[in-house]
């Protein structure tokens, strides 16, 4: 009887223990569960929530969530405006200050978010203004992609297009396990 319950508890045990190694064969890379197909997860970068910020910006390219600079480089980028990576994106001087405020308080050197703060780290390699893709946060996510997946491929033309690959990226998520490259697919490295 007591060897029939040891076998038993035993089986039981490792069972656990491979239901355990199944799950977390799916977890995220912040310890949560990886999404399935169709479901959407909580983006650790804030949403851009400054109205004149996605509306100005946004109208050009991407509003990107402040969380992906630190301060001073949104800094840098705001009191450059007149040379905007090639074009004059000038803006009146206090919807400049506001949107100013609204980067720096709201920058990934003063967040509490994990993915914010990664973004903060390291430095910002490359000349002229910062980029969020010389971020060597940004580079470690990216290096496995091919850059034929990105520059060749004329549904995304940059690495700067994070939408295009990134289907939450408007609310901060751009979970790794939800990638899908136009003409690709879903990509995982």
């Amino acid at each position: 009887m007591r060897a029939a319950f040891i076998t038993v508890m035993g089986a039981a045990l490792i069972a656990l223990g491979a239901s355990g190694l199944a799950w977390s064969e799916h977890d995220d890379d912040r310890g949560g569960r990886a999404p399935t197909q169709g479901s959407r997860t909580r983006g650790d970068l804030a949403p851009v929530t400054n109205e004149g910020y996605r509306t100005e910006c946004g109208g050009c390219h991407f509003a990107y969530q402040p969380g992906l600079l630190p301060a001073a480089a949104w800094g840098r980028i705001m009191n450059t405006l007149d040379q905007h990576f090639g074009d004059d994106a000038s803006l009146d001087p206090a919807l400049k200050d506001e949107l100013l405020a609204y980067l720096d308080a709201n920058a990934a050197d003063r967040s509490d978010g994990k993915r914010a703060r990664s973004f903060a780290a390291g430095k910002i390699t490359g000349d002229g203004l910062p980029r969020i893709t010389q971020t060597t946060y940004f580079k470690r996510k990216h290096d496995e992609v091919p850059i034929r997946y990105v520059k060749d491929n004329p549904q995304v033309k940059s690495f700067s297009a994070c939408a295009a690959c990134h289907p939450g990226a408007d609310q901060g998520d751009f979970n790794e396990h939800q990638v899908n490259i136009p003409g690709v697919g879903r990509f995982e490295d």
